[in-house]
């Protein structure tokens, strides 16, 4: 067993059934937790959602695999959705499918990097960060994605691309938020911080997600609520782009 080449297959295989059952229970709970969020995420990053599930599956089933760490959770990140963003939205100019091509040239190219810093053991050049730069960060990485997340939280169409605008027009638009929306997301939010104070040992993600399908059906919302709808079953194949309609999107139009 310990001559298997792979840490993480060894972890699994070593895994006793006490530990399996542990394992099983917080795995149903992280993925309630990711499958939302890995949409979110995507969809933050300027891509249809069920990007965001093949990012969450991909990476955490390699890493079960070659990973040698048992609580690391990998996926789509909310500190990367804005730097995606905004690196593939201005080259894809309104194009979706040139969005999903350029983000993976992004995704193929950052592994690239973290492989050869990894190589190179350059990880302390993070260290040369302080503190405080890596908390304002932090911090204005949340406040970008709280501020591209909230118009959905309320049934708002917001045009404006710089937190700022989205602001505004939010602002702007408090008389016409729709309802149901609101009431839902209010209570998914509430439920999630009583969740947390009352029961702190209950997997609240997994409760309030639960509740809010079985909500969905009970009460026939999907009128009423912008959801995300059917996805598309299995993982994408590989594909290229034609020639022409590569040039046709890189040059301009004859007048």
């Amino acid at each position: 067993m310990h001559s298997l080449p792979l840490p993480g297959l060894r972890k699994i295989i070593a895994t006793s059934p006490a530990d399996l059952r542990n394992d099983v229970v917080a795995g149903i709970v992280v993925t309630a937790f990711l499958v939302p969020v890995g949409m979110g995420y995507s969809q933050a990053a300027g891509l249809p959602p069920v990007y965001g599930l093949y990012a969450t599956v991909l990476p955490l089933l390699a890493y079960a695999v070659f990973g040698p760490s048992r609580v690391l959770v990998l996926g789509p990140d909310s500190s990367l959705a804005p730097l995606i963003a905004a690196t593939i939205l201005p080259l894809a100019a309104g194009s979706p499918d040139r969005a999903v091509a350029l983000a993976s040239a992004l995704a193929i190219g950052s592994g690239l990097i973290a492989v050869g810093v990894g190589l190179g053991k350059f990880g302390f050049v993070t260290e040369l960060l302080s503190m405080p730069v890596r908390v304002g960060y932090l911090n204005g990485i949340a406040v970008v994605v709280i501020l591209s997340q909230l118009p959905k939280l309320v049934g708002v169409d917001v045009g404006a691309d710089r937190p700022l605008g989205k602001l505004i027009e939010l602002v702007r638009a408090v008389g016409t938020l729709d309802k149901t929306t609101t009431i839902v997301g209010a209570a998914s939010i509430a439920a999630l911080i009583l969740l947390r104070a009352a029961l702190p040992r209950v997997p609240r993600s997994l409760v309030v997600v639960v509740l809010g399908i079985a909500a969905v059906s009970v009460f026939d919302l999907d009128h009423d609520l912008a959801l995300v709808g059917r996805l598309p079953p299995g993982f994408p194949p590989p594909r290229s782009r034609s020639s022409d309609s590569t040039t046709s999107a890189r040059l301009p139009q004859a007048p």
